[in-house]
């Protein structure tokens, strides 16, 4: 099974654990958004660069966090890959470094952060929108869902690797995505039904 990428708290006293979750969580959604509006392989690679030395600067550990980002890493090659294919390597360089910084800073953000802080934190940012029919605990749940089912979705993406290899096509974009697509679907069709049966959700 691979390392868990979020939930992976790890104590510490770095200037980055010390911060309070709510500027942690600002300072993410900006960097999300700087990545989405700013286009490029330069950018992309400059937003990378930056992950890399906030994830130095919080001595979350180089070794677990390697070992944590190498199912991203495989999906990077893989997206990368196939817009190499299709259009060519500014795009390919673009999307992998997009996707690996946008992860890299998300687990500095969880590894320095206890899980419970992150989810009561969003669950208090959404009560000023309850008058509006938002239900915050609703939103803290869906947080707690997507934070447990990124691990297993990164094991389905390494399963799906190990399978496409077997059969010798681990070059064809197809025989990754397609497969990778159903099977997490899948599981969010069955993820949504184990809540709806429990009354948790509506079905």
């Amino acid at each position: 099974m691979t390392a868990s990428l979020l939930g992976m708290y790890r104590p510490g006293t770095t200037v980055v654990h010390r911060l309070a979750v709510g500027p942690k969580l600002a300072t993410l959604a900006a960097f999300a958004v700087a990545v989405t509006l700013l286009r490029g392989p330069w950018s992309a690679l400059c937003f990378l660069a930056a992950a890399v030395a906030v994830a130095l600067w919080a001595r979350i550990g180089v070794r677990a966090t390697a070992r944590a980002m190498r199912p991203i890493l495989f999906l990077a090659t893989v997206f990368a890959g196939f817009q190499l294919w299709r259009v060519g390597w500014p795009l390919a360089v673009e999307v992998a470094g997009d996707l690996l910084s946008l992860v890299l800073l998300a687990v500095v953000v969880t590894a320095t952060t206890p899980t419970d802080d992150v989810i009561d934190a969003i669950t208090r940012a959404c009560e000023p929108l309850r008058r509006f029919g938002v239900d915050p605990e609703r939103v803290g749940l869906a947080i707690a869902l997507m934070m447990r089912a990124v691990p297993d979705i990164l094991d389905i993406a390494s399963q799906t690797r190990d399978a496409a290899k077997a059969r010798g096509l681990e070059r064809d974009p197809r025989a990754l995505l397609v497969p990778l697509a159903l099977r997490t679907v899948a599981r969010a069709r069955a993820t949504g039904d184990a809540l709806a049966a429990r009354g948790i959700v509506d079905d």
